[in-house]
């Protein structure tokens, strides 16, 4: 299918942060996703809409969602809604956004499926998996 016969063109995640600020420091300076826009109006009404790279939409049955959650943090953790982030390096990257203000709910894990993913609870009460695909055992630390 091309891009021009797809009925989905973008999707965005809207996410309501009552420190405006904050979140978009966070996301936008410590995690690196590019500014796209940038609209403020007189009441206080802000909004920064940033490129996250591609985004997919991950439809999980509750078995599924309890199965990552062991094999990330141990025990079941997610909230309805959760946004997974991939990044070259998990490690730093959950070190910067953990010395950003993010809580780990859980340190980088090597998955069943050879990705290191992490767990975080960010800005905007957002639950939030950095993850890097296809690790090898040296970056692993293994």
């Amino acid at each position: 299918m091309t891009a021009s016969s797809r009925r989905v063109l973008q999707m965005r995640l809207v996410v309501e942060a009552a420190d405006y600020e904050d979140a978009v420091r966070f996301y936008r300076d410590v995690l690196g996703a590019a500014e796209e826009l940038q609209l403020h109006g007189d009441g206080g009404e802000r909004v920064t809409i940033l490129d996250v790279g591609r985004a997919t939409l991950e439809i999980s049955s509750p078995e599924q969602v309890e199965m990552i959650d062991r094999v990330e943090v141990g025990r079941r953790v997610s909230p309805r809604l959760r946004v997974a982030f991939e990044v070259a390096d998990a490690r730093g990257v959950t070190d910067e956004l953990v010395r950003a203000g993010a809580e780990l709910l859980a340190p980088p894990t090597r998955t069943p499926w050879e990705s290191l993913n992490s767990r975080l609870e960010a800005p905007g009460r957002l639950q939030v998996t950095v993850f890097e695909e296809h690790v090898s055992d040296a970056a692993n630390g293994d």
